[in-house]
């Protein structure tokens, strides 16, 4: 009778770990991949789709972002005349990196590059990582694309002023395609999204400067004004912070569990306005 109860008791195992076999998703690469190149066009579509989510905090944001750029639209002139005045100074190092860098070839090429690492190394964490360098890149890459035509902003190389427009094109037209800047959206999407696997602010601070230098050298060598570049890295900030959060239910490594969520904070005295951003 023992005997019995022990053969019972081993059928029974055998019949649940066949079950669990049979319902286990299959951990291969082709599984891995196709998943993550789900969970990339999701990204893209949960950063579009977030302006019609937005509650109080989040316009509030928008209204900063969009208040802070007309701000500096009034002084890009002369902002434009000093960065001028300096910038023959700054070593041809540094500008063929902020050219290159932030084109959309080398972006996919990192971008890419983390991803495939993650992918064949079986690392989740930076499979994730890829998947949001990508997400992001696209977001911001096609929305960027899609605003310059609409926009038509004419470049500072072009002669004209900031205030000179020739919207509405299907088709890219060359000097008038100033707003926004893609080559600082999508360096400092990839600067941002990386940072957030550091805890240390100082190495926070030097991946973040690294950056900025794309934004920067377009500004210096009349690509782009200061207001365009400014919009497109805060912008580029909103959409990383919005596709992780996204990725947050997609992936068991959470690398950012303690970072605060972008804040705003406006501060108004005595000939003095300030704001504030903490991320």
């Amino acid at each position: 009778m023992r005997s019995l109860k022990v053969l019972f008791l081993f059928f029974t195992l055998a019949s649940v770990s066949a079950q669990d076999l049979q319902t286990a998703k299959p951990e291969n690469l082709w599984h891995n991949f196709t998943y993550d190149m789900g969970n990339v066009f999701g990204g893209v579509g949960y950063a579009y789709s977030r302006p019609f989510h937005w509650q109080g905090n989040d316009w509030a944001n928008a209204g900063l972002l969009t208040g802070g750029t007309l701000l500096l639209f009034v002084v890009d002139d002369e902002i434009n005349d000093w960065t001028n005045g300096f910038s023959e100074d700054v070593p041809d190092l540094i500008k063929d990196y902020g050219h290159e860098y932030g084109s959309p070839e080398n972006n996919y090429m990192l971008t890419g590059g983390v991803y495939l690492a993650g992918l064949f190394t079986k690392n989740e964490k930076l499979r994730r990582t890829g998947v949001l360098l990508i997400s992001s890149a696209t977001a911001g890459g096609f929305l960027q694309q899609v605003s310059k035509r609409i926009i038509g902003r004419a470049r500072p190389k072009s002669g004209d002023s900031s205030g000179t427009f020739d919207p509405l094109h299907l088709n890219r037209v060359y000097n008038y395609d100033s707003f926004p800047s893609g080559h600082a959206m999508l360096a400092f999407s990839n600067a941002y999204a990386i940072a957030k696997q550091f805890k240390s602010p100082w190495v926070k601070a030097g991946i973040y400067t690294v950056g900025l230098i794309p934004g920067f050298v377009r500004i210096v060598d009349d690509f782009h004004w200061f207001s365009d570049v400014a919009f497109s890295t805060v912008l580029s900030i909103f959409i990383v912070e919005s596709i992780d959060r996204y990725l947050d239910a997609k992936y068991d490594e959470k690398y950012n569990q303690d970072t605060k969520k972008l804040s705003w904070n406006l501060s108004f005295g005595p000939q003095t306005l300030g704001v504030a951003i903490r991320f």
